[in-house]
């Protein structure tokens, strides 16, 4: 064994006091895991494929890096598998280089997924998250395990570590390993990684989603070897002259507010993004602009993508994004932030998200900020 009894139990106590520690204001976890324990034994020869939400943030591929280099350290073979690209802020994550895009090697990356007996599904809850790549997901014979902290599961899974009380799916990766008695296990390199993806997802610590018990789990991660002000600036300040200009022209030009409604407006064009030369992850982090200004409890940002016009929502105090963004928008996600997406023109979209918005005039009067 690669860890002794007394750690088991103590990473096993642990885990329960964190569980038990969740918000009580809206008490659901669901662990079904344990049919999967015995594909996790040290020296069995199980394949293992981890794949996360198209377009991946901090979280999402900070989760999947951290199980990657968990499950390699268990004898496993592990390939981590990426709908598409992802920012080049994230690039600095341990285990990058391994991480196979589907979109640039497909056949590669289906041959995976058909010859794997798990495939970790982190940080989404539908397998249209994860684009065509979800087609493959669903036809392979593999056990397909969910780990995640989004509302409303569509119930693709053999298996789910699942709450939404958490601040990101990177602290459930760390429940995760020590609910299976591997806390000793966790290295720097992982630790780097649970680290990026809990800092991103909270903003630094300071999302509501940021409770008592993600600060403890920082805390152990930075003894671990986590460098907090490292990892800060490679996040944060590790971005392109081209974004910057990008954002001082939304700042000046294209950020639209509707005082009435406590309501910021943000939307881009196929042109602007092209002007800018726009890569992936330029735009991260936009929608909170209007949340900095006083009186503003619900910040929008809508950009035309080509194939679709996306969607982010951020909000503050009680202002539901997830219910506007599902009844709108075919999207979801949490009570403060949340996504949708729409098939008309940027144009048609704007106009539906100003004809809408009036509609929740009483809740967003009423929100505190």
């Amino acid at each position: 064994m690669l860890f002794s009894k007394s750690a088991a139990k103590i990473g096993l106590v642990a885990y329960i006091l964190r569980v038990l520690s969740k918000n009580s204001k809206d008490n659901m976890m669901e662990d079904t895991t344990e049919g999967i324990l015995p594909f996790l034994e040290p020296g069995s020869g199980t394949k293992i494929v981890i794949t996360t939400h198209h377009k991946p943030d901090a979280d999402a591929l900070g989760s999947s890096l951290a199980l990657y280099h968990y499950l390699v350290k268990l004898g496993k073979q592990v390939t981590v598998v990426s709908p598409t690209d992802y920012p080049m802020n994230l690039h600095w994550m341990p285990g990058n280089d391994k991480v196979v895009n589907f979109e640039e090697n497909e056949e590669l990356a289906t041959q995976l997924a058909k010859d794997a007996d798990i495939i970790f599904c982190l940080d989404f809850n539908d397998l249209k998250r994860i684009n065509r790549f979800g087609f493959v997901v669903h036809e392979a014979s593999a056990k397909k395990i969910m780990i995640d902290h989004h509302r409303n599961p569509t119930g693709f899974d053999d298996y789910r570590f699942w709450t939404i009380n958490t601040s990101s799916t990177c602290e459930l990766i760390y429940d995760f390993i020590a609910k299976n008695e591997g806390e000793e296990l966790i290295d720097e390199e992982i630790a780097s990684c649970i680290y990026a993806g809990i800092m991103a997802d909270t903003g630094s610590f300071r999302f509501n989603s940021t409770s008592s018990n993600t600060h403890r789990v920082a805390a152990k991660l930075i003894d671990i070897g986590a460098d907090s002000a490292k990892i800060h600036a490679l996040l944060l300040d590790n971005f392109s002259l081209t974004r910057y200009r990008l954002m001082g022209y939304v700042l000046y030009k294209k950020l639209h507010i509707i005082p009435e409604l406590k309501t910021a407006l943000v939307y881009l064009n196929q042109e602007e993004l092209q002007r800018f030369n726009i890569q992936t992850g330029d735009t991260e982090g936009f929608v909170n602009f209007g949340l900095g200004i006083k009186g503003i409890v619900f910040s929008a940002l809508i950009i035309d993508r080509t194939v679709m016009v996306k969607m982010s929502f951020r909000s503050q105090g009680s202002f539901p994004c997830n219910e506007f963004a599902s009844t709108h928008f075919t999207g979801g996600g949490h009570l403060n932030a949340a996504g949708g997406s729409s098939m008309d023109t940027l144009e048609a979209t704007v106009e539906k998200f100003r004809h809408v918005l009036p509609q929740y005039k009483d809740a967003l009067l009423s929100s505190e900020e």
